[in-house]
């Protein structure tokens, strides 16, 4: 078995409005420097040594993130 990490998250151009509450909360707390946060999602995902790259991409792509407003990486480990 192998261990494969998928994290999608929204593309820049699209609003975040988690992200945007989590920056006001972090002003409200007197915590400064952090400029913007992106929220996303955290897959991991235990596959078959055998399941190649290509099959993850198109799960990713169809299943787990929206091709539309979000982007998605892929890491093994």
């Amino acid at each position: 078995m192998a261990r494969v990490v998928v994290d999608v998250v929204l593309k820049p151009e699209i609003l975040d409005p988690q992200g945007q509450a989590i920056v006001g909360a972090l002003a409200r707390l007197g915590i400064a420097g952090v400029r913007d946060v992106r929220q996303g999602k955290h897959f991991e995902l235990d596959v078959e040594d055998d399941l190649d790259d290509a099959t993850v991409v198109r799960l990713a792509d169809t299943l787990l993130a929206n091709p539309v407003i979000e982007n998605f990486s892929v890491h093994h480990g």
